[in-house]
């Protein structure tokens, strides 16, 4: 049974993320809110629940994984960034931005993307998304809550809890988020590119 829980978007209560928290790290899959919409997350190491994931969104083994960090010395564990990549994100983040970063050794090789071996990596700037990253003292796997059929994930917690009814194990209510696309920059050249232009605008690039 899904549990619902609902946590304060700007003051996240320390007892009900360190709960969920726990629960990450038993295998369990996650709705929780970000700056760009509601999105689903799992632990890292855990091929059992990304499989979960990846069957709710119908994803293949193209899919191109995210990882949401804590800050951008987590992110540079995960995905090898350059100097000039560094000061770039340093001055963007946290925020509505995902980097395409070449996978470092500590990235499994099942969320790399399997042609490019990229990983995506996020640091939000929601509050409860960084609550959870901070406690879990890792990344978590993350993806938009898109379902199939649908073009954006939708804003309502209380409709996510509706639809996906036993499908997830917990929900968290971060209040009402209209979909928010983030800015995607590719990392992985010495020019930074615009993969798809989100809320946010990245100085110098278009």
């Amino acid at each position: 049974m899904t549990q619902f829980i609902q946590i304060h978007p700007d003051d996240p209560q320390s007892r009900l993320i360190e709960k969920t928290v726990e629960r990450l790290r038993q295998g369990a899959l996650i709705v929780y809110p970000t700056d760009s919409g509601y999105a689903l997350g799992c632990q890292l190491d855990d091929k059992e629940v990304l499989e979960r994931l990846k069957r709710l969104r119908q994803l293949d083994d193209r899919y191109q994984f995210t990882l949401c960090c804590a800050d951008l010395a987590q992110a540079a564990r995960f995905g090898q960034i350059p100097n000039a990549a560094f000061r770039l994100m340093k001055s963007l983040l946290p925020g509505p931005f995902t980097f395409i970063l070449k996978a470092s050794k500590e990235v499994p090789r099942r969320l790399q993307q399997p042609k490019r071996k990229t990983i995506g990596v996020r640091v939000p700037a929601n509050e409860i998304a960084k609550a959870l990253v901070a406690a879990l003292d890792e990344p978590m796997v993350t993806a938009t809550l898109i379902l199939p059929g649908e073009e954006e994930p939708m804003p309502d917690p209380y409709d996510i809890k509706d639809q996906l009814a036993n499908q997830v194990d917990i929900l968290i209510d971060g209040g009402y988020l209209p979909y928010e696309p983030t800015t995607v920059v590719d990392m992985t050249d010495d020019v930074p590119a615009i993969v798809r232009q989100g809320k946010a605008l990245v100085p110098g690039l278009s």
